[in-house]
């Protein structure tokens, strides 16, 4: 008999923890990344990032107790598919947030689709429109692009550097580009001399480039996410240009040094987000320490070193972590939480929401960097 009460009191114990471990529940993240297809330097990264941190969370116990699922789709860089994986997270897979998508026109796409549907989306792409004007259910990590422009632009003017060439590629991301770009360049009296683009999947850009070598700006800025920029890197070598050579933070990653090839690449410039250069960094910069663990655990994982595009979804997992932690797991206590995010260090800058401003970073989340020997060097 005193078996058997034992027996009895070792199963209802059982059955109370596992009532308070099923109790304590799971959150689903969903997650739209580009991980094949032309965007796959984006959304593979960020991929792995996300893998990575959810299985480091899981590992200390979750959040708030509860288990982390992150439920990940390959959208292959296309809008039309990323809306319907976009509709399958949130209807059939019921997850409490999206992160992604990883390009401005998959993002663009989405937005309808979480806004209605009440779930926050944390879209890892740059382009300003994805925020500006803030929607309620959307937010983004990268810097906006008129932020990113702002800093070649500021830099170009200490040079002297005044007449401008353009060359864009005709996407989303391009689009806004070019527009923030002819806003502040006439705001900051910069003249716009040549106004070029080219397509996502063109291969040689020697006609518009040719151009603008007649023109002789003071400078060229390209603006595009790889493998155009590359492209346009290998070209301006090939017809001899002297012209100083500005890239956007869409190509921040040695990939983008990879395609074009160290000696084409050699003296280009651009904003990136300062994990592409945290060594150069002080020890003291608020972001450095987790700059540094961030690389050395994606290092470890994956034997390659972070990049700021993987970045941009670890910013994500942050913001979202965070808010779940003060707010709660449901996806209006999630987005609340995210609105109210206030100097919140992460890899791509320090963070600060509000009902308006949905990105929260500023100029200084950037840094001008130059290639070098085929790395890139803090430009001083």
């Amino acid at each position: 008999m005193k078996k058997m009460s034992l027996l009895f009191s070792s199963i209802c114990l059982t059955l109370v923890f596992a009532s308070v471990s099923f109790a304590a529940g799971t959150i689903k993240i969903g997650a739209l990344f580009a991980v094949t297809g032309p965007a796959s330097f984006l959304g593979e990264p960020e991929k792995k990032t996300l893998e990575l941190l959810v299985k480091e969370a899981n590992d200390k116990g979750g959040i708030n107790g509860m288990k982390l699922e992150a439920v990940i789709y390959d959208t292959g860089g296309d809008a039309t598919k990323a809306v319907q994986l976009a509709t399958k997270l949130i209807k059939d897979d019921k997850v409490s947030l999206i992160i992604g998508p990883s390009t401005t026109g998959e993002s663009m796409a989405v937005i309808p689709v979480v806004e209605k549907e009440k779930i926050p989306m944390i879209s890892c792409s740059a382009g300003i429109k994805i925020t500006d004007p803030a929607k309620h259910w959307v937010f983004k990590t990268p810097a906006n692009d008129h932020v990113a422009a702002e800093k070649i632009l500021n830099y170009m003017a200490s040079k002297k550097q005044k007449s401008i060439a353009l060359l864009t590629v005709t996407d989303g991301f391009g689009a806004s580009g070019r527009e923030q770009i002819k806003a502040l360049a006439k705001q900051k009296g910069f003249t716009i001399v040549a106004d070029e683009v080219y397509g996502p999947k063109d291969t040689d850009m020697t006609a518009q480039l040719t151009k603008i070598r007649g023109i002789k700006p003071d400078a060229i800025i390209c603006w595009g996410t790889n493998p155009g920029p590359a492209v346009v890197t290998k070209n301006v070598k090939q017809l001899g240009i002297k012209t100083p050579l500005y890239m956007s933070h869409g190509v921040a990653s040695k990939k983008y040094i990879e395609l074009a090839g160290a000696d084409s690449a050699e003296g280009v410039m651009l904003p990136a987000g300062k994990l592409a250069i945290y060594e150069a960094l002080s020890k003291s910069d608020a972001q450095y320490k987790l700059l540094k663990g961030y690389d050395q655990s994606y290092k470890k994982a994956y034997g390659t070193e972070a990049s700021t595009f993987g970045g941009y979804a670890y910013d994500a997992f942050l913001l979202a972590t965070g808010a779940i932690k003060k707010s709660g797991s449901t996806p209006e206590q999630i987005r609340n939480g995210i609105e109210k995010t206030s100097k919140l260090v992460s890899i791509s800058g320090v963070f600060t929401m509000s009902p308006k401003d949905h990105n929260g970073l500023d100029l200084s989340a950037f840094e001008m960097v130059k290639v070098v020997k085929g790395d890139w060097v803090m430009i001083k």
